[in-house]
């Protein structure tokens, strides 16, 4: 179960650092066919806007990788939990304010790693 938690966490947070590389840095080119429903006039404008939002995504991202070099397996598991935690937060309230879909990219994949942790935690 170990393997599977740290499997599913690193795939959440590779997710993240895609998320930042799209607004940080492709938000012009590749942002606009992840972002369809925002006008293409809009992209230029929101430059700075996207690149603080990937910014975030770099934090959870961070957190996460963090989690896997943290040898102390109680703390480990407590930094994994609450920055899976925080990307389901994120997911939620994104699907809630500004596409549905944004539950199943985010917040679900984080969900179920998430479960898995708390599964393996307990079983230990």
């Amino acid at each position: 179960m170990e393997i599977i938690a740290d499997i599913l966490t690193a795939l959440v947070a590779l997710e993240h650092l895609y998320i930042l590389w799209i607004e940080m840095f492709a938000w012009e080119t590749r942002g606009r066919k992840a972002f369809k429903s925002i006008p293409a006039d809009l992209f230029p404008r929101t430059k700075g806007l996207a690149a603080n939002q990937g910014l975030y995504n770099g934090f959870l991202a961070a957190g996460l990788i963090w989690s896997f070099l943290i040898s102390d397996m109680d703390w480990q598991i407590n930094i994994r939990l609450f920055f899976l935690g925080c990307v389901v937060i994120a997911g939620i309230f994104g699907a809630l304010t500004a596409a549905k879909k944004i539950f199943l990219i985010q917040a679900l994949p984080a969900i179920i790693a998430l479960t898995v942790v708390l599964i393996e935690m307990t079983s230990k």
